[in-house]
């Protein structure tokens, strides 16, 4: 089980991310157009440098949704492979069969 604190961190910056998007979203349009006055789009990378770290997409971590475990996760099941070998073993999963040849 992952530390407390990582997860909710991992939480709050996924709010961030999600009120902000909007926000940053404009900003680059703005950085990438090339009709713009240049004065505009340099104006536009320093608001977008401005903001929070956290608020960048690229900061938040795929986590187990049962665990936390930040490796080995599986994104189309949320969980990790090890959360997932032990659900699918307890048959918690639909459509996972323990395999045997």
């Amino acid at each position: 089980m992952a530390k407390k604190s990582s997860i909710e961190k991992n939480n709050r910056r996924r709010k961030m991310v999600e009120r902000l998007a909007p926000k940053r979203e404009a900003l680059k349009a703005i950085i990438m157009n090339q009709d713009a006055p240049i004065e505009e789009r340099f104006r536009a990378q320093l608001q977008l440098s401005g903001m929070p770290r956290n608020s960048s997409k690229t900061r938040v971590r795929n986590r187990c949704e049962v665990t936390g475990r930040p490796r080995a996760y599986y994104r189309k099941l949320k969980m990790s492979r090890i959360a997932l070998r032990e659900l699918g073993n307890n048959g918690q999963v639909p459509g996972v069969v323990k395999s045997s040849w």
